[in-house]
């Protein structure tokens, strides 16, 4: 009996691995497409063909109401889509990491500060804030990427606080301590390597969710019309009778591809 039931463990195991390393690579897929979308899709994204065209030997996903070749249009969409995610994800892994550093490391009076700071900023609608910005401000992708990073800081910041606060007893860092090393010596040199396995996670989290959210914001028509994004596709899908139709090959495309990041980045 406990030998089935180790068996079935180890089967559970290497199936989750299994799953696992096939996200990754699938996400690996899309970075990969996404800097190498010039080379990758077939048509210049801006070009005009015959409007509204169903998938063909041409077009293997159709034409949008300009012309414009829907797959190439996707290909060259995830970069804005990745650039955001990716963007905001190092913003808020920079501010939080030190942060949550810093206030793990020296406790007292400079916890207190850093984390007041944060239970401040979790008390910020952060979505809705976003999308008045956007709506007042237009801004680029580049800009809104920064305005979700510096808006989502703060559980990144808990999570490594929580961490350095156990690595700073353990004897490694007293040994550092009493060998007279400085205090940023000890948090960038021995601290901040073992936090790594907490920050990865979050990160992941991050990229994913500002997918989502720059999805969204473009769905709602603040993103930026200038630039090819997934969200940006389904918005002029949306607005412009691809859904009243049934031209599935416009909206579906970029609604899978958002999916699929958005679940494998985790």
């Amino acid at each position: 009996m406990k030998g089935a039931v180790c068996s079935r463990m180890g089967e559970i195991q290497r199936g989750a691995s299994s799953l696992s390393k096939l996200g990754a690579a699938l996400f690996m897929l899309f970075i990969i497409m996404a800097v190498f979308s010039g080379q990758i899709a077939p048509y210049d994204p801006w070009a005009r063909f015959e409007p509204y065209s169903p998938p063909s030997r041409e077009h293997i996903l159709g034409t949008n109401d300009m012309g414009n070749d829907i797959l190439s249009e996707l290909i060259c969409g995830s970069r804005v889509s990745i650039v955001v995610g990716f963007g905001a994800a190092i913003m808020a892994a920079l501010i939080g990491v030190v942060i949550g550093l810093l206030a793990g490391y020296f406790r007292g009076p400079v916890d207190e500060i850093f984390m007041g700071a944060t239970d401040v900023f979790l008390m910020i609608p952060t979505i809705p804030l976003i999308i008045i910005l956007a709506a007042f401000m237009r801004p680029s992708f580049w800009i809104l990427a920064l305005i979700m990073g510096f808006l989502w800081w703060t559980t990144m910041a808990r999570v490594v606080r929580s961490r350095a606060l156990q690595i700073r007893e353990m004897n490694f860092v007293e040994s550092a301590r009493s060998l007279g090393f400085s205090d940023f010596h000890i948090i960038f040199s021995d601290i901040f390597p073992n936090v790594y396995n907490v920050v990865l996670p979050k990160f992941m989290l991050t990229i994913a969710s500002a997918m989502i959210a720059e999805a969204s914001l473009s769905f709602l028509g603040l993103g930026d019309p200038s630039m090819k994004s997934w969200g940006m596709m389904i918005n002029f899908a949306f607005s412009r009778g691809g859904f009243l139709n049934g031209y599935w090959w416009w909206y579906l495309p970029p609604g899978l591809c958002i999916t699929f990041v958005t679940i494998q980045a985790p």
